[in-house]
């Protein structure tokens, strides 16, 4: 790890320094301002004592970040326009980094602060879409070309609809607990228990329930959550020190072999499916050597010199420590130009669906030895978001608890709310989309409150519609104008 630091100025190297530490602590602050969702509910029904709830939630955070893989971590990477992941070295780069982190950081601090259960998640990618914007308003670049749209419209769906599945599914689940064990303590909020059965903790069962549940919440949110922490590091490192992690220096021969027959097999494909993309990739009319200016940047008309130039790096290299810093910089470029070309025949070309397919299983072949993070990345931001998990939990738990519903919250619908969480997490991580921990639990909670016949309270309700509604354009606006405030002083500087 230290090895990063080599051949660097005092100046880069602590430019470095920062940069990871402002990443560390956005995943710091994202622990205890997330996870103390995953553990309102054991603490609020005395499942669990609350030091023991949050140490146990922050060893299933770092385990679930250990497992998580690098899926998410890219899917909020590309957000941003390829234009900004090929120059991510330049100081616009390091500016759009330092701005996204720093607007996600002011955003979660002032929502923890006053106790509002507001999405990390929103913050991060209302963060990143201001970045983008702000850059195409910057170079005078369209608003379809500034972000990377046709991923933001995915994660924008997968944010939007995972509250509602929450809202649904913990309402339907209480509701079927409620009419298979009508006269249950597991009815019971804590204060009832205390008073009709001198019993401060859960009955058994739900006490189970609650506590793996709880576990099972925190796991989800490290490897859904602790993803969005690796590929803001991984841009970073990129960005500063590219010669070591433009490319895995760890790739296998046959995994470098692999990308180079997945450039070969591209243009195969592209050939044979001449017919279907004739209007937008025209494999007989490409770009020659001595055509390309400075301007064409992942052309279309660019791919089959692309491909060459891969085919040509990659042949018989076993290493990639065996290129120079340029060829490594040049193959991720060239890898990344690929990847974004054929995203777009997905998106605009009407293919049949088993072409889609096995375009698709190309597109993961081509960036496999790009789209990783090494394993100290993982152990940081691991550590990062479990160590934040332990503290600052107590404003959000009593939210949770009782400020949601005009009566405390029972232990079935506590069971009910995490369950749900855990599935519905579960599942964006199996489709490597990013949710909100914060808006898939509490609305949650908030189904089965509805379910119970229960009225809302409509001041907390109130605030936590507002931070969901004001979040991404809060975000959005506040990295929007860190940026171009820093290109403003980079400018003058020049």
């Amino acid at each position: 790890m230290l090895g990063i630091f080599s051949g660097l100025s005092i100046w880069v190297g602590f430019g470095l320094v920062m940069a990871l530490a402002f990443v560390l602590v956005y995943e710091f602050i994202n622990g205890f301002h997330d996870t103390a969702n995953a553990v309102a509910t054991v603490i609020y029904t005395k499942a669990m004592p609350p030091k023991l709830a949050v140490i146990l939630s922050g060893v299933f955070n770092f385990l679930g970040v250990l497992t998580g893989g690098v899926g998410i971590a890219y899917s909020i990477v590309h957000l941003l326009p390829v234009e900004l992941l090929l120059n991510v070295n330049s100081s616009r780069g390091l500016v759009m980094i330092f701005s996204m982190v720093s607007a996600a950081i002011i955003w979660n601090l002032g929502t923890w602060f006053f106790g509002i259960p507001a999405s990390s998640s929103h913050t991060l990618i209302g963060s990143i879409l201001g970045v983008g914007l702000a850059n195409a308003w910057e170079t005078n670049i369209s608003i379809q070309e500034g972000v990377n749209w046709s991923k933001a419209i995915d994660v924008g769906l997968s944010m939007v609809i995972s509250p509602i599945v929450g809202f649904i599914l913990a309402g339907w689940l209480f509701f079927m607990l409620k009419s298979l064990r009508p006269n249950s303590n597991m009815h019971y909020t804590p204060k009832q228990r205390r008073a009709l059965e001198a019993k401060k903790h859960p009955p058994f069962w739900n006490r189970l329930a609650l506590v793996i549940s709880a576990m099972g919440v925190s796991f989800a949110h490290g490897s859904n959550d602790g993803q969005k922490g690796i590929g803001l590091v991984m841009l970073i490192l990129i960005g500063i020190v590219p010669t070591n992690y433009v490319l895995n220096l760890n790739s296998t021969s046959y995994q470098i072999d692999r990308t180079r027959n997945a450039a070969i097999h591209l243009n195969d494909y592209y050939h044979r499916n001449h017919t279907y993309i004739s209007n937008y990739l025209d494999m007989e009319n490409q770009i020659k050597k001595e055509d390309l200016t400075a301007e064409l940047t992942c052309d279309p008309r660019m791919t089959k010199i692309t491909i060459d130039e891969i085919e040509k790096t990659l042949k018989n290299l076993s290493k990639y420590e065996n290129l120079s810093t340029k060829q490594r910089t040049e193959t991720r470029r060239n890898l990344l130009c690929l990847d974004d070309i054929a995203k777009n025949v997905v998106k605009t070309q009407n293919l049949p669906t088993s072409e889609i397919e096995d375009l698709e299983r190309l597109r993961a072949d081509l960036t496999a030895t790009i789209e990783y993070a090494p394993l100290w990345v993982v152990i940081a931001v691991a550590m990062s978001l479990g160590c934040g998990t332990m503290i600052g939990w107590k404003r959000v738990v009593m939210t949770v608890g009782e400020k949601i519903g005009t009566q405390g919250m029972t232990y079935a619908q506590g069971t009910a709310a995490q369950v749900t969480a855990v599935f519905a997490i579960g599942m964006a991580n199996l489709l490597n989309l990013p949710v909100s921990t914060t808006h898939v639990l509490s609305s949650g909670i908030a189904g089965t409150i509805v379910a119970n016949k229960v009225e809302l309270q409509k001041n907390t309700v109130r605030q936590i519609l507002l931070a969901w509604i004001l979040t991404l354009p809060a975000a959005l606006s506040l990295s929007a104008v860190l940026f171009l405030s820093g290109m403003s002083i980079i400018e003058k500087l020049n």
